[in-house]
């Protein structure tokens, strides 16, 4: 029986998030394709609007702060504290979000 098989994006982008230790980050930070996401957002969810391209939302959260490219700062902050970050890569972007405990 041939049965179609519908993959959820959210739970694709869900498999493919990943811890990552900033040291492994550096590369992509160099490049500037980092994109930090604030701790009260879901880190898929976020991918999810970027993947459909849902301009109003992602425009939103980032006139909000809430999604915004890592800058300078934020590379010293995270040299000094050497934190843990989930992170999902949505091409040519690399969405992190620190992991708090």
């Amino acid at each position: 029986m041939d049965q179609d098989i519908k993959i959820d994006s959210r739970d694709l982008l869900n498999a493919q998030t990943a811890k990552i230790a900033w040291e492994e980050l550096q590369k992509h930070f160099a490049r500037g394709v980092v994109i930090k996401v604030a701790p009260e957002l879901d880190l898929v969810q976020v991918a999810a609007q970027v993947i459909a391209d849902d301009k109003a939302q992602v425009e939103a959260w980032m006139a909000s702060g809430q999604v915004a490219n890592a800058d300078d700062d934020d590379a010293r902050t995270w040299v000094a504290s050497q934190p843990m970050f989930w992170a999902v890569v949505v091409a040519p972007w690399v969405l992190v979000q620190p992991i708090t405990e």
